[in-house]
C-alpha cells in the first residue's frame, strides 16, 4: 500500500468487500445504498491506495485481480472484527469473571455490603469483590487509577465529578439490651436519657463527643459518654453485655438480637448513604449490572 491506515476510509473497505462479493459495480452500489458513480469513484481511490487495478472489466462484469483475491479473506476478518468492536457488549452474570473494588465504612459494610454480597453470590458467583476501608484521603485518584470501582459514602464526601446515586436516608435511634432497666418503658425521657451512661463511635478514636452531644448542648443539656470505640461493628455486642445505651443508625441494629430499640428523646440529624462511581466504569455493561443489583438490594432493605 502506498498510504498508511490514517488515510484509509472504512467505507472504502466496505466498498471493496461488496465489489468482491458482487463482481458488479451496479449491484455493489445497490447493496451499499450508493449511486453507481459513487462506487466507481471509491474504486478509483481503492486502486490508488493499494497500487493495483483490483478489478478488470469483462463482458460479464468485473473480475478481481490476484491482489484483490489475496485481500478478500483478511478484509472479511477486519470488517467482522470492527463490527464486533462496535456492537454493544453483552454481560452474562452467571459466567462473568469481574473483579470489583468497593470502599465502605464499617457501617456500610454491615448494612449495605453484606446483603449486597449475599445477592451477588447467587446471581454472579464468579464475580470477585474487594472491600476496602474509606480513609480520609481523596477518592478521585483511586477511581482514576482503577483501584476503586464503587464508594459507599455520604454526599458531602463525594467528589463533584463522580456519578452518584442515593441509596437510602438513615436516621438514628436509641438502643439498649433487652434486660436493661429502662428497656420495658418503651421510651426515654430527656432527663433519663441524659442520666444514663452512653457509648459512641469515634472513627478518629478517643473522642467522647458526637453529634448527639451537639444537639443536647443546644438544649442546655449534656450526657455522660462512658465508652468510645472506633467501629460500629463491635457496638451491638457491647450493648448486649453492658448497661450502656447508644444512639446508632437504625439499619445497624435489629430488634430480636437481644437489643431493644426506642426513639431518642432528641432529634439527632440522620444522613444520606450514596453510591459513587467514576466515568471510567459508567458505561461498562458489567459494572452497570452490578450497580443495579446494589440499588435493588438497598431498595428491598428499606
Amino acid at each position: 500500500m502506498q498510504s498508511d491506515i490514517r488515510n484509509i476510509d472504512l467505507n472504502l473497505l466496505r466498498t471493496l468487500d461488496a465489489l468482491l462479493d458482487e463482481r458488479n459495480v451496479t449491484r455493489a452500489a445497490r447493496r451499499l445504498a450508493l449511486t453507481q458513480p459513487a462506487v466507481s469513484g471509491m474504486l478509483t481511490r481503492l486502486r490508488e491506495s493499494f497500487d493495483d487495478p483490483l478489478f478488470v472489466r469483462t463482458q460479464r462484469g468485473i473480475v478481481p485481480t490476484e491482489r484483490a483475491l489475496e485481500l478478500a479473506g483478511p478484509l472479511k476478518q477486519v470488517l467482522s472484527d470492527i463490527d464486533t468492536m462496535l456492537r454493544p457488549q453483552l454481560f452474562d452474570p452467571a459466567s462473568a469473571e469481574l473483579t470489583l473494588s468497593i470502599a465502605a465504612t464499617d457501617y456500610a459494610l454491615q448494612v449495605v455490603v453484606v446483603p449486597f454480597l449475599a445477592r451477588l453470590r447467587t446471581l454472579a458467583p464468579r464475580v470477585r469483590v474487594a472491600v476496602v476501608p474509606v480513609h480520609n484521603q481523596p477518592l478521585q485518584p483511586l477511581f482514576e487509577r482503577g483501584d476503586l470501582d464503587l464508594a459507599l459514602i455520604t454526599p458531602d464526601s463525594a467528589p463533584a465529578d463522580l456519578h452518584a446515586r442515593t441509596l437510602f436516608e438513615e436516621r438514628y435511634v436509641c438502643v439498649m439490651h433487652e434486660g436493661h432497666p429502662d428497656a420495658q418503658a418503651g421510651a426515654l425521657s430527656l432527663e433519663r436519657f441524659c442520666a444514663l451512661d452512653h457509648a459512641l463511635v469515634s472513627y478518629d478514636g478517643g473522642s467522647f463527643r458526637g453529634v448527639t452531644d451537639e444537639v443536647l448542648a443546644r438544649l442546655g443539656k449534656s450526657r455522660r459518654v462512658a465508652l468510645s470505640v472506633t467501629s460500629f461493628l463491635v457496638l451491638p455486642r457491647l450493648l448486649q453485655c453492658t448497661d450502656l445505651i447508644a444512639v446508632v443508625p437504625r439499619r445497624l441494629v435489629r430488634a430480636g438480637d437481644g437489643l431493644v430499640i426506642v426513639d431518642a428523646p432528641v432529634e439527632v440529624p440522620g444522613f444520606t448513604k450514596t453510591a459513587a462511581w467514576h466515568e471510567r466504569t459508567h458505561r461498562s455493561p458489567g459494572h452497570r449490572w452490578v450497580r443495579e443489583v446494589l440499588f435493588d438490594t438497598c431498595a428491598s432493605q428499606c
